[in-house]
């Protein structure tokens, strides 16, 4: 169910990052190789990113990443220290929709969900009620069971918790309430976080930057999996830190 990957470091084209490597991001929304039981992940796409120090730009479309050589062409004109992108495989019942294509996007942050959640109906309400009001953040009424978590990891972002708690506390939220994968991924322009819960997720570091993928994207080296059940927290400074959720 998706893919995702983010990417912290020394600017980079945007082709470079979605459409390089043996296993690119675009690779694997027609072939991926990790993926919990999907063939395609071609219901959409979005790549968000960072510029100058300003909110994250975001662009996003409901076809298959393989269709549009117009991003393609203008992928490699885009220039980006810090950038979240993601290819989705639609869950049965919610539509193939642009609003629902992540990354999501509020304030400062860009927000992945690769995973579901199950029985989702009967937690619905009461994930919403968690998260609370969410004016000034359209993405948190996107139709799809992803938006309410995005909607929960923003409330905590916004009380202060940081990046990685925030996520983790969402997490922790959401496994109370209905079974499910919970992968997420978020950035606030200068760190990286992610989670793993049910699907799997690599980190690389080297050369001053720091990648976080569902699958490697190339047989290089440096690829280390990130044991299920973890919170992944990165910064250029700090370096890469696992921690069990």
């Amino acid at each position: 169910m998706c893919r995702h990957l983010g990417y912290l470091g020394p600017e980079r084209t945007l082709h470079s990052l979605v459409y390089e490597g043996k296993y690119s991001l675009e690779t694997q929304a027609y072939a991926p190789r990790m993926t919990q039981g999907n063939l395609l992940n071609a219901d959409g796409y979005g790549v968000g990113w960072y510029q100058d120090g300003s909110a994250p730009v975001r662009f996003r479309r409901a076809q298959p990443i393989w269709t549009d050589q117009s991003f393609r062409e203008v992928a490699g004109a885009v220039r980006a220290s810090c950038a979240v992108a993601a290819i989705r495989s639609a869950t049965v019942g919610f539509p193939v929709d642009e609003s629902c294509a992540q990354p999501f996007r509020a304030g400062p942050w860009l927000f992945s969900h690769n995973g579901k959640i199950e029985g989702y109906d009967g937690a619905e309400a009461k994930l919403r009620d968690l998260a609370g009001d969410v004016a000034g953040v359209p993405d948190a009424r996107a139709p799809v069971d992803s938006a309410p978590l995005f909607a929960l990891a923003v409330r905590h972002w916004r009380d202060g918790l940081p990046l990685g708690d925030g996520l983790a506390a969402a997490v922790s939220a959401v496994t109370a309430l209905a079974p499910g994968r919970y992968n997420l991924l978020a950035s606030d322009g200068t760190a990286l976080a992610a989670t793993t819960w049910g699907d799997s997720l690599f980190v690389r570091e080297g050369g001053d930057a720091i990648q976080i993928a569902s699958e490697p994207l190339d047989d290089g080296p440096g690829w280390r999996p990130v044991p299920d059940r973890t919170l992944v927290t990165a910064g250029l400074a700090a370096g890469v830190r696992l921690d069990p959720l």
